[in-house]
């Protein structure tokens, strides 16, 4: 059985998007082989049982009664084993679909994670989605149909044999009308592509208004500005719309061709069928196998428009995702040089600002965003990103930066599944690290409501949650991480004063020794602090405890919010 994630998903040839689906294949060979196998089995056993029922109705002519028997006990070994072949062939298919699929989604979910440039900045959010929950799959739906594209091209062949030595006009129009079938509806290709992408385009333009609609749906709410999105989304529905009519058009006329054309194939050899009957250069048996071949290769004809139409799919797919996988970013995989040891100093380049080990310290400002942008910085999630103990955080590996230096931003993410599992993804930590992050957090009161407590599964985006909640448990996940660096944005802004005062109070002698970096105005926070750096904009104006930064006008204000 093959276990996915897989544990190393390989480097995939970004050359051009046939490269890549090619790299793909090369990855699963060894199922794909075995899929083509047992199709060309199954697409065999089928192409050979109108064979084994005209030599039985022969028999039965010649009143052949072993022969009869012997035709009887082959038909029902074919059966067995198309029922067998199809059973395996049909696991090979999903399989090779399934990890092909995987295959393209984890590379795009390690690029996402590994780049330090967001990837978003470059292509919107909606294209991003769409890319992992569609073009993966499309992707992997060119591996499905290979076997039963390969047992119909054997199958096709050795029918066209068969037919040939029986009568040379009948195999002539196998051997000759088929291809002329298949290339065909080539034309109709590079209309269905280019529209399809069109849709592919639109809709995730559609999708990102979507997300961005629904995750700013307060604020839209507060300045009356629903009717505006709404419209907009409705606008640009309509577009998703008539791509979609329009693509819909060649796509259509390529599904009649499929229906069509076998019928025309079948009238044809059925025709040329029964008048070579009629003068005896066919026999009674050899006719009704003509019937069935006539019959069966309505299903070969079918696989290949099916595989040019998913290859098709798959090669749009293929270009999207090559779109992500290109960027080009600062994503490094080793360390360029040394890594600092523990116990360093983060220094910010454009304000000078030193963050010296094992201090809990404060970061305030006048301009929160310019505050979160140097703590980003310190965590080389934006550039031009801190040093680290003399050494560039761009010199080191992004997993030992993250193994190093944990950012936990403003807004908390939860995610769908157990809370246990979601408060601790390594699942290192012990029920007694748990509870006492928990207590740091202040989030035992929220366990506690929980029926099933740390057994409960989370909702989607944690809903069920309030905004102080989510908040608590983001702060207590971020905790049992326990990283030599910790920085975190405003982590008590959707709390109560009291709350945050318990915060403030455990959270102090929780990292004692580790460095904790704090991004807020709040007075409760910054009075805990060891070191507290007050910006004006983005330069740094002072530095102290924040009882002495207190004698300063602008300081003051600033975390009194005008209040004395």
């Amino acid at each position: 059985m093959r276990v996915l994630p897989l544990d190393n998903p390989g480097t995939p040839d970004l050359r051009s998007p046939g490269r890549y689906l090619l790299w793909v294949g090369r990855q699963q060979l060894s199922s794909i082989l075995g899929g083509i196998v047992f199709g060309v089995t199954w697409m065999l056993a089928q192409a050979l049982t109108p064979v084994a029922i005209g030599r039985g109705v022969n028999a039965i002519g010649n009143k052949d009664h072993q022969g009869l028997w012997l035709w009887s006990g082959v038909i029902l070994g074919l059966g067995v084993i198309l029922a067998v072949s199809g059973i395996i062939r049909h696991r090979f298919a999903v399989t090779n679909w399934m990890v092909a699929s995987f295959r393209t989604i984890q590379l795009l979910g390690e690029h996402l994670a590994d780049t330090a440039t967001p990837i978003t900045s470059v292509i919107p959010t909606g294209d991003v989605v769409n890319t992992m929950a569609s073009d993966a799959t499309r992707i992997g739906g060119a591996y499905d149909v290979i076997a039963r594209f390969a047992g119909a091209i054997v199958s096709y062949i050795v029918v066209a044999i068969i037919m040939l030595q029986t009568s040379v006009s009948l195999g002539l129009i196998v051997l000759i009308g088929v291809p002329l079938l298949v290339f065909g509806i080539s034309p109709l290709i590079k209309p269905l592509q280019k529209r399809q992408m069109a849709v592919r385009e639109q809709a995730g333009k559609l999708t990102a208004i979507g997300a961005d609609t629904v995750a700013g749906l307060r604020i839209l709410r507060g300045i009356g500005g629903e009717q505006v999105f709404l419209s907009r989304y409705q606008d640009k529905s309509q577009a998703v719309r008539t791509a979609g009519i329009a693509a819909a058009i060649p796509q259509a006329t390529l599904d009649t061709a499929q229906v069509a054309l076998p019928a025309i194939f079948i009238l044809i050899v059925t025709w040329v069928g029964a008048r070579l009957t009629l003068d005896g250069s066919i026999n009674a048996g050899q006719l009704v196998a003509f019937y069935g071949f006539a019959v069966f290769l309505v299903a070969p004809l079918r696989t290949a428009t099916e595989f040019v139409e998913k290859v098709t799919r798959a090669n749009v797919g293929a270009r999207k995702v090559l779109a992500i996988l290109t960027i080009s970013s600062e994503s490094r995989t080793a360390n360029l040089v040394e890594p600092p040891p523990e116990g360093s100093e983060l220094v910010d380049g454009p304000t000078g600002l030193t963050i010296a080990s094992g201090l809990l310290i404060g970061l305030c400002g006048t301009d929160p965003a310019a505050s979160a942008q140097l703590a980003e910085r310190l965590g080389a999630f934006a550039t031009p990103a801190a040093s680290f103990g003399g050494v560039q955080l761009t010199d080191l590996a992004i997993a030992e930066v993250r193994r190093r230096i944990v950012v936990s931003e403003t807004e908390p993410r939860l995610f769908t599944g157990p809370l246990r599992t979601e408060l601790d993804p390594t699942e290192r930590a012990t029920d007694l690290d748990l509870a006492a992050a928990l207590t740091v957090a202040s989030a035992h009161d929220v366990i506690e409501a929980l029926p099933l407590g740390l057994d409960e599964v989370v909702e989607e985006r944690g809903r069920s949650f309030s905004g102080g909640q989510r908040q608590r448990l983001a702060l207590a996940r971020v905790l049992l991480a326990a990283e030599e660096v910790l920085i975190l944005i405003e982590p008590t802004s959707a709390v109560d004063a009291h709350t945050e005062m318990s915060i403030a109070e455990r959270l102090k002698a929780a990292r004692t020794g580790r460095t904790t970096v704090i991004v807020t105005s709040s007075p409760l926070l910054l009075d805990r602090c060891d070191v507290v750096a007050y910006l004006e904009g983005e330069t740094l104006v002072a530095t102290g405890t924040h009882r002495e930064l207190l004698s300063r006008d602008d300081y003051r204000s600033t975390v009194l919010r005008g209040v004395e």
